[in-house]
């Protein structure tokens, strides 16, 4: 589908994307950690797992790490993530990898709460208050 536009990619599925946190540290079949849920566009739910996974490669960066360094604990102790059912159009964390351990990220790079849903989410604990 080279070029060619489906409408079909612009509305979100019902309930809106969802992007799949993968802890790598886990030692079981199924590393998934939790599901966000409620992007409203493809494009947010892209923006927030690239988001995320940056912020979760800085968090395995130590002091003086090689870039390999960052990358093999990133492998052991990070966590990936991916939107689920957008298959080819959806963002992939191979493709930036390598970069993301090349350079520190900066702030806005990691600020994935930012795009989280969840923060615009009624708190059910507050409604006594």
């Amino acid at each position: 589908m080279s070029g060619e536009f489906d409408i079909a990619d612009v509305f979100a599925p019902p309930g809106g994307w969802r992007v799949r946190i993968i802890d790598q540290s886990a030692d079981s079949s199924d590393n998934v950690v939790e599901e966000v849920k409620g992007f409203a566009t493809l494009m947010l739910a892209n923006a927030f797992a690239r988001r995320y996974v940056r912020d979760s490669v800085e968090l395995c960066r130590e002091p003086g790490f090689t870039a390999r360094q960052v990358l093999a604990a990133w492998f052991a102790y990070g966590e990936n993530a991916e939107v689920v059912d957008a298959a080819e159009a959806g963002w992939q964390s191979g493709a930036e990898l390598s970069d993301f351990a090349d350079r520190p990220a900066g702030d806005e790079d990691r600020d994935w709460r930012a795009l989280d849903p969840r923060r615009d989410a009624p708190d059910d604990e507050d409604d006594g208050q």
